[in-house]
């Protein structure tokens, strides 16, 4: 493939092949070189980004900002202003690139990868992976099972 158009795998957006971050996709982006993406973050992504998410992810709208620890209150006042402030930016950015890990691991199977991300896994204490995804050093967690599982280690 020519690596010039958006692919789609299960009604999900993936970015150009070759593009190590192709999860932007699931937030509505482009693929982007470190640098320009670290500038959006800090900027904040608009409210859309959050929605992309929302769609990808098949989960309602309230569970996911709670993932991305973003209040009811909070996610009303994000969404009037259509913008997120920048550490909401940044905790998108690693529930999409967990998402995205899991639908490589599922070779695109959208409903198989939203199955394993929101079950709980007996490697991760009977949590889900998605639960797990809260924090930064829980979302580690999620990339070393993938990456065993990957490998055929179960865990």
């Amino acid at each position: 493939m020519s690596g010039q158009h958006d692919h789609v795998r299960e009604g999900v957006p993936q970015a150009p092949y070759g593009v190590e971050n192709n999860y932007l996709s699931l937030l509505g982006m482009r693929a982007l070189d470190t640098l320009p993406l670290l500038r959006r973050v800090e900027d904040g992504f608009d409210f859309v980004a959050l929605e992309n998410l929302q769609r990808a992810l098949g989960l309602p709208m309230e569970s996911v900002a709670d993932l991305a620890n973003i209040s009811p209150r909070t996610l009303s006042r994000r969404r009037e202003q259509g913008r997120l402030m920048p550490d909401e930016s940044d905790r998108l950015v690693r529930l999409s690139r967990l998402f995205s890990q899991t639908l490589d691991l599922f070779d695109g199977d959208a409903d198989a990868a939203r199955r394993w991300f929101t079950s709980g896994a007996r490697a991760l204490g009977g949590e889900s992976p998605l639960a797990f995804a809260r924090t930064e050093t829980g979302a580690r967690e999620v990339e070393h099972l993938i990456g065993r599982l990957e490998h055929g280690v179960f865990s």
